[in-house]
């Protein structure tokens, strides 16, 4: 799926300000901006939650953004030692294919795998091996990124198993991989929205997923 900027930082919110407006009013506005309700954990989980970013089209109009539940994930630099506990819901409003805005070109269609994509490549953003030089984390990172995408365009594909849980309180079957990084997921809501989730130190099992009433209450 195309996006052309984004609002909000990786992880940790931005300090940072443009314009004299604070940076974490940024990053809730682009959130208040988006036409579909945002998805979070539901009330069963009681720990911190945080903004992450959004992604939009060429014409600016909202097209996916991921909300933060747990610690606020970074980089992990050794293997062996990895106390983060985190889970990222990651929400893609569900649209066929379509003219952009300025009707230079065509968007394609969201899709499940739109979300699986998303999560995929999130993990990945907080991951590398640890004896890895880092000036070879590009190379590392494409070829992951790569992999991430193959995955999440076989959905059907042995890579994934099926995975029920709640969305809004009701069952809804996701795709459900892991892998030494941690867990990513992908399904659909009932609300036009598409779900994505990835994590690391949280049991995906037994997660619940819930529209968000109040975005601003993540900031």
């Amino acid at each position: 799926m195309e996006t052309t900027s984004r609002v909000g930082a990786d992880g940790a919110p931005d300090t940072g300000t443009a314009e004299g407006a604070p940076a974490a009013r940024l990053t809730v506005d682009g959130y208040l901006q988006a036409p579909f309700p945002w998805y979070g954990l539901d009330e069963a989980f009681t720990g911190p939650r945080w903004l992450m970013q959004v992604g939009t089209a060429a014409d600016g109009t909202v097209q996916h953004g991921s909300t933060g539940h747990g610690d606020e994930p970074s980089v992990r630099s050794d293997a062996g030692e990895d106390r983060q506990r985190f889970a990222v819901v990651v929400t893609v409003a569900s649209s066929p294919v379509r003219r952009s805005g300025d009707g230079t070109g065509v968007l394609d269609a969201t899709t499940v795998s739109s979300a699986a994509w998303l999560a995929g490549s999130g993990l990945l953003a907080y991951t590398w091996p640890a004896q890895m030089d880092h000036t070879l984390r590009d190379d590392w990172l494409d070829q992951q990124t790569e992999t991430a995408f193959e995955l999440a365009d076989d959905l059907d594909g042995p890579a994934w198993s099926a995975l029920s849980l709640p969305v809004d309180g009701v069952p809804v079957a996701f795709h459900y991989r892991e892998s030494e990084f941690g867990w990513v997921l992908a399904g659909s809501a009932h609300s036009g929205v598409h779900i994505g989730a990835y994590g690391r130190g949280m049991s995906a099992y037994g997660l619940g997923f819930s529209a968000v009433g109040d975005i601003t209450s993540y900031a």
